[in-house]
């Protein structure tokens, strides 16, 4: 049976999907969270802090969804507000002082959309991420492990590659919302699905990410991401700062 871009939706949206959270712990030794933006507060949607991968240490930056209901109601499902960006951004710096790379674990439907988030500046902490995140001279990996939505996802994922899991999306906004402000009728969402492009394969195949990776759902799949990872991020750090920052420019340059 032939797979829907709306199937690739729905499976990326599936509770069955492994949690950031259990990515993390799977992914990482020594993972020692990291609270606060300095500035308002700490938003639960974004999980951040330093652990070592391979004995390398590095910065480790995921949205989280949530399990149980009141984890769900705290992280907004997982949509960021300002000041967890914000949090994401201190760590971001935090790791160029000290070099260490940054691996980002995305899974949001997008920022939190509402009229707190706007007054505290959710515009202009996704921006900064965006500014700050390619300009790093770190090397940058980062991982859609679920839903990929708009500038909420893509403020954590400027850097040198952009992995896709197999069930996830990644696209400028819901199909819901597409369909609703392209055609004023929410119920063509299927075939929004399919006018978006927001399969991992369509973005492989034009140049928006960089590989696709196995679902991770045992240990077996836990180890072979990990092995990906540590391969990855041991090229990224053995290219020179000033050739990495060219191709990472050079790259978004493209978009």
């Amino acid at each position: 049976m032939i797979r829907t871009a709306y199937d690739a939706v729905n499976a990326a949206r599936s509770s069955e999907k492994i949690s950031t959270r259990r990515l993390i712990n799977g992914l990482f030794t020594n993972f020692f969270e990291l609270h606060g933006d300095r500035h308002a507060a700490d938003d639960a949607a974004i999980v951040a802090g330093i652990a070592e991968l391979n004995g390398v240490p590095v910065t480790v930056i995921g949205i989280q969804k949530g399990s149980t209901m009141d984890e769900k109601m705290a992280t907004h499902f997982g949509c960021p507000e300002p000041e967890g960006y914000r949090k994401a951004l201190r760590l971001m710096k935090q790791a160029e002082k000290f070099h260490r790379p940054v691996i980002t674990l995305v899974n949001t439907p997008g920022a939190f959309p509402d009229v707190h988030a706007e007054h505290h500046g959710q515009g202009e902490s996704i921006a900064q991420c965006l500014l700050v995140g390619t300009q790093l001279r770190v090397p940058y990996l980062s991982l859609i492990v679920g839903e990929g939505g708009s500038g909420g996802a893509l403020a954590l994922a400027c850097g040198d590659q952009t992995w896709m899991f197999e069930d996830s999306i990644y696209s400028v906004l819901s199909p819901e919302g597409y369909a609703s402000i392209l055609w004023k009728d929410a119920h063509r969402v299927e075939e929004a699905a399919e006018e978006m492009r927001l399969t991992p394969e369509d973005l492989l195949e034009d140049g928006i990410i960089d590989r696709i990776v196995p679902e991770v759902k045992d240990d077996k799949s836990m180890g072979q991401l990990r092995q990906q990872m540590i391969s990855e991020i041991d090229t990224l750090r053995q290219t020179p700062i000033e050739e990495l920052m060219a191709q990472r420019h050079e790259r978004w340059r493209n978009f």
